[in-house]
């Protein structure tokens, strides 16, 4: 992903268009632990960050796969989709959403939650 990227002007509709989508891939892939992290006023370049963690290098890489095969199939294709090859952690660029697929060692590692939440009343949903 290009560090100096713009996120593309889309409407509140489109936006709940993705969550949906997301969480819809996510689920029909069995992601595990998903959390959704409200980012809005922090960062320019998205909206909602979506973590979730996958069982093995091949979950993470078939679950991030779903969520750009259904981005595609609604006409919202990603803007770019990183890590796929490595599978330790994918993220898939959806513009109003960013979507990080990870292990679990990877994702305790970088701490993501808890990075985009320090001293700040942001909720972190647990939805899945």
């Amino acid at each position: 992903m290009a560090r100096d990227r713009v996120k593309p002007s889309r409407t509140p509709d489109v936006a709940e268009r993705l969550r949906t989508l997301v969480r819809a891939a996510l689920e029909d892939l069995k992601a595990k632990d998903i959390k959704e992290i409200d980012v809005r006023g922090k960062s320019s370049v998205t909206d909602l960050m979506v973590v979730v963690s996958g069982t093995s290098s091949r979950h993470v890489k078939s679950i991030a796969e779903e969520v750009v095969k259904k981005a595609k199939l609604a006409s919202l294709p990603p803007i770019g989709v990183e890590g796929q090859r490595e599978g330790e952690w994918v993220l898939v660029d959806l513009g109003d959403v960013i979507v990080h697929v990870m292990l679990p060692r990877t994702r305790e590692f970088y701490d993501l939650e808890r990075l985009w939440t320090v001293g700040d009343d942001a909720p972190v949903y647990l939805t899945g």
